[in-house]
């Protein structure tokens, strides 16, 4: 049984990705084969066609997976510090 975590941040930086693949595909300084990668990575936890695609890498490299999740886990918490920080500058007192 999946568990679906929805969250908006996370679906919109995933869409974007998977966005930027066919474009990265087409230019050639641009990796679009990473973006489609990261972006089918990063949509996990909220669509079922991602959970089996990170599946077939997780069969094919399991020892890749823990460290891909911990680097993950560790970009949101940076991520977040930087969205509390923008918004305490922003805040007004």
């Amino acid at each position: 049984m999946m568990e679906f975590r929805p969250c908006p941040r996370r679906k919109a930086i995933g869409i974007g990705c998977i966005a930027l693949g066919p474009v990265g595909l087409i230019l050639p300084i641009m990796p679009g084969f990473i973006f489609v990668a990261l972006g089918t990575f990063i949509l996990r936890d909220q669509y079922a066609w991602a959970q089996r695609s990170v599946r077939v890498v997780d069969r094919r490299w399991p020892h890749l997976m823990p460290s891909i999740v911990e680097r993950e886990s560790r970009a949101m918490a940076w991520g977040d510090r930087q969205i509390t920080r923008v918004k305490g500058v922003f805040r007004l007192r």
